[in-house]
């Protein structure tokens, strides 16, 4: 038994401007913070995002403890000069440095970015991520 040629033809053409739809919505990023960090970060920071990871040792300027960056600020959590420092298009003097790389760049040529609002979406993603980690002051010192 053939199936009908007519049949799969209307089907097919009725399914074209669906594909295309689908292809032309801009994908949302769903890759975690925590994840982008594992991937792009803890080579140099460490896993613990305490600048021990394992090429620390290697490098001129050891890495940042990222878990101390609202420390380091007042206790307030400098979103902005770390979503900069990740970006890196325009170089925040004191933060960064020649090792770290302008991810920025390394994600609009990545499979999970591509263009700059999943650009975006990736380094707000991870801004968030580290904001999360901060070390939080402790209540018994004075």
């Amino acid at each position: 038994m053939r199936p009908d040629i007519t049949l799969i033809a209307a089907f097919v053409f009725l399914l074209l401007p669906l594909t295309a739809l689908a292809q032309d919505e801009p994908r949302q990023q769903t890759t975690p913070g925590r994840a982008v960090f594992g991937t792009y970060c803890a080579t140099c920071h460490g896993t613990s995002a305490r600048g021990d990871g394992p090429l620390a040792g290697n490098m001129v300027k050891k890495p940042a403890n990222l878990t101390e960056l609202a420390k380091r600020n007042g206790g307030v959590f400098p979103a902005d000069i770390v979503y900069r420092t990740i970006d890196g298009k325009q170089p925040i003097r004191g933060h960064g440095g020649p090792d770290m790389p302008a991810w920025g760049d390394a994600f609009a040529r990545s499979r999970e970015a591509g263009d700059a609002n999943r650009v975006k979406a990736v380094i707000t993603s991870l801004v968030d991520y580290l904001e999360s980690i901060q070390l939080r002051p402790s209540h018994d010192q004075q």
